[in-house]
């Protein structure tokens, strides 16, 4: 997946309301994927690329959106952890 960067963005309301991003993907080789952000990780992806934009986000490694991804699957984490 390497050379793989955001080359559409786009504003989209959850099932609940909340606001996701709709960040869709295009690989060297052509191939795109469409990934959905939820609100916690789209702010996440905003404030890495130093943005407050979905626009700015044009052309930012995909390695940005998995790491957004990641801190917003790991606050559930973290949350099921103080539970025990």
């Amino acid at each position: 997946m390497s050379g793989a960067t955001i080359r559409q963005v786009q504003i989209a309301a959850a099932h609940d309301g909340d606001a996701e991003l709709v960040v869709t993907l295009a690989y060297e080789n052509g191939g795109v994927s469409h990934i959905t952000l939820d609100e916690f990780a789209a702010r996440t992806l905003l404030a890495s690329c130093g943005t407050s934009s979905p626009d700015d986000l044009i052309g930012q490694s995909w390695e940005q959106v998995r790491d957004a991804l990641v801190a917003s699957s790991g606050r559930f984490a973290e949350t099921q952890d103080t539970k025990k």
